[in-house]
């Protein structure tokens, strides 16, 4: 017991330094102001018209990600269990291969396809249509948002896919069957678990990302995420900040235990 403390001992002090204190910092700002003093004006400052509109804009194009995601994940991953296994490997490699790339400079990839003068608007006039406003606009947050976290939906799901033994789906065919309904009683709740786990590794750093939304929106579309890192950085407001985080924290939770709920729904069906 005494050696197992012992080897505990640097996670632990790990978990108090990263997660613990940082924390306890962010919930001491959020609910104090500049004197010191007690207060919920931190929190409640996420229902004034801006920071509200901007959460809301949040919601919706993170919830916009998550669905195109999910839509392009799940035939992918059906496609990788069906490929041969030298083929799988390759494709696996190609989908996770971007991740090796720095995230910035992905991000700063689609700053040249998408601007004025750029790779799709140079397509497009070649071809005699006129030039597209794509840069600055929510639909390219959005293809941001696809681009980036893409590889986080379809790899949980590959993962449930590709243990779905084949003699069960057999066996529903055996049984009377059609495609349709194998794919929706059968295939789909026992992929549950991965889609839950794909559905929160886009959804939670959609709904709070800020670099994409900085570097394809241009200042012009902010998100709740672009407000607190002003608070934080340009405004040197950390109560404020603080105080949003901490209602955006509140946001993460909920989802994180709906989500929970389906799979466990998921689970209990399938048995």
């Amino acid at each position: 017991m005494i050696y197992k403390r012992r080897y505990a001992s640097p996670f632990i002090i790990w978990i108090i330094a990263g997660t613990v204190i940082p924390l306890a910092s962010i919930a001491y700002y959020g609910f104090t102001d500049r004197t010191g003093s007690f207060t919920f004006a931190n929190i409640l400052a996420m229902f004034q018209p801006d920071h509200f509109q901007a959460l809301g804009l949040s919601l919706l194009l993170s919830i916009i990600s998550t669905l195109i995601c999910l839509v392009l994940a799940f035939p992918m991953a059906m496609i990788l269990k069906d490929s041969k296994f030298g083929k799988q490997g390759f494709m696996i490699f190609v989908i996770i291969l971007p991740m090796w790339m720095n995230f910035l400079l992905r991000t700063m990839a689609w700053q040249v396809l998408l601007e004025r003068q750029g790779v799709i608007n140079s397509i497009i006039t070649s071809i005699g249509l006129p030039r597209q406003e794509l840069m600055n606009t929510p639909g390219a947050i959005v293809l941001g948002m696809v681009y980036d976290f893409l590889p986080f939906m379809i790899l949980p799901i590959y993962n449930t896919v590709s243990k779905i033994d084949k003699h069960i789906i057999e066996a529903a065919y055996d049984l009377g069957a059609t495609k349709r309904q194998t794919f929706t009683d059968v295939i789909i709740p026992m992929t549950v678990p991965g889609i839950v786990s794909g559905i929160t590794m886009v959804f939670i750093p959609a709904l709070t990302t800020f670099v994409i939304s900085n570097m394809l929106g241009g200042g012009k579309v902010n998100l709740i995420g672009n407000i607190i890192e002003q608070e934080f950085t340009v405004n040197s407001n950390w109560y404020l900040g603080s105080g949003l985080s901490l209602v955006m924290m509140v946001f993460i939770i909920i989802s994180m235990l709906l989500l929970q709920k389906f799979d466990k729904t998921g689970g209990e069906n399938l048995i």
